[in-house]
């Protein structure tokens, strides 16, 4: 019998049970939306937000060595059973970070169109509302990046769907440098989604 530790679904399902069970503890039965849309807009963070450091950090700069190296095993291992992978949780982190963070907005007495605005809509323009506003830009843009730009370019680099080299060399152009734009962006996008809840860095 497998361990349900070594596969993907039990710990995900048990980690999910834990943290309810620490939370029912620490707060009893009422319902929290506010700090659930939270907790989620953070999980699902670092999980699209991992993954991207991941493939610019590691994937990118390795597939780039074993292409140098010609006597080595080469990356075909990586682009057929990780990048896939990779790819699936990475496309769907950014839904589910924007998604969350788009709940927790609106739970936030309704402050969605204020945070989009910068505080300008409402006239409430503060250091809070920018900082979150900006975030919210930044993110967005980020999963549009991830969805137009990234991931159907991907899929013509990995062969999920037909492209011929000169295509591909195109789509790894596009690819590459939209990943490079939301890794940068990136560093101030967490600061902004920090900021709110353990205070402005400035």
């Amino acid at each position: 019998m497998t361990n349900p530790l070594m596969t993907i679904k039990w710990p995900i399902i048990i980690g999910f049970a834990f943290a309810a069970l620490i939370a029912i503890w620490i707060g009893g039965t009422t319902f929290n939306a506010f700090a659930l849309a939270r907790w989620l807009h953070i999980l699902s963070g670092i999980t699209w937000i991992g993954l991207l450091y991941y493939f610019n950090v590691v994937q990118v700069p390795a597939l780039a060595a074993a292409a140098a190296d010609k006597g080595g095993p080469g990356g075909a291992g990586i682009t057929k059973y990780v990048a896939p992978r990779a790819l699936l949780w990475f496309r769907w982190g950014a839904v589910a970070t924007f998604l969350t963070g788009i709940w927790l907005l609106t739970s936030i007495q309704g402050r969605l169109l204020d945070t989009y605005t910068l505080g300008l809509s409402s006239g409430t323009s503060g250091p809070m509302t920018v900082v979150m506003g900006i975030g919210v830009w930044l993110g967005t843009i980020m999963l549009f990046n991830v969805w137009v730009l990234i991931w159907p370019n991907q899929k013509k680099i990995l062969g999920i769907v037909p492209a011929t080299d000169e295509q591909k060399a195109a789509a790894r152009k596009v690819a590459g440098l939209a990943s490079r734009v939301n890794f940068l962006l990136s560093i101030p996008l967490v600061m902004c989604m920090v900021a709110p809840s353990h205070g402005l860095p400035f």
